[in-house]
Parts: structure tokens; C-alpha cells; sequence
């Protein structure tokens, strides 16, 4: 049982840690506006969020089948959240969320320290 939810915590804490690396250093490295596109992002992620990993992971990301990922971000970059979202880990499934989606997410979850 211990390994269990070891697993599962592990897996929400590089889920959420993908999320959060990217926006938090400032960098506008994509040639968007940053002001604009973090509400937009956020919005995106949340939807995207509430519609593949709430279920799980608690609308709140306070946790219920998987575990908590109300600081992942402190724990976990976006890239290594990202990772988790699209490989899967323990008994969280790969694919849920792929491509832009899942960075769209993991950047949103790495903000959540």
C-alpha cells in the first residue's frame, strides 16, 4: 500500500512539476505576449485539467484517487511533469493529455508551489 501511494504521489509531483518550470522564470521565449498569454494559457489549462485530470486529482488539485497536486510545482519542473502527463506513472494511465495539451497543463501545474 506504501508503495502505492508513494508511486502515485511521485507521478502528481512530476506532473505538476512540468507545469510550473516554464512561465516562472519570466522568459518570453516564445515571442508571445507574456501578459496575455498566461491568462490565456491558464484558462486553456484548467479546462483541459478539469476535463482529463480532476476526476482524480480533485478539481481543487487537493487529490482523491491520485494524489494531491496542490504544490507539485515546488517538487517538480513543467518538463518533468510533462513527462509524467504523457508517459503516465504507478497506476496513472500514459496519453491522457499529449503534444500541447500536456505542456499547455504541465506549465499551469509547475506554477502551483
Amino acid at each position: 500500500m506504501k508503495k502505492w501511494l508513494g508511486a502515485i504521489l511521485l507521478d502528481v509531483l512530476l506532473v505538476l512539476g512540468a507545469c510550473g518550470g516554464g512561465n516562472d522564470n519570466g522568459n518570453a521565449n516564445n515571442g508571445n505576449d507574456n501578459a496575455g498569454n498566461n491568462a490565456v494559457d491558464a484558462s486553456a489549462a484548467e479546462d483541459l485539467f478539469k476535463k482529463q485530470c480532476a476526476s482524480c486529482h480533485g478539481e481543487d488539485l487537493s487529490g482523491g484517487a491520485g494524489p494531491s497536486l496542490e504544490t507539485v510545482g515546488a517538487d517538480l519542473d513543467a518538463g518533468e511533469i510533462k513527462e509524467i502527463i504523457e508517459e503516465g506513472t504507478g497506476s496513472m494511465p500514459a496519453g491522457l493529455l499529449s503534444g500541447d495539451d500536456a505542456e499547455t497543463v504541465a506549465d499551469w501545474l509547475a506554477t502551483h508551489k
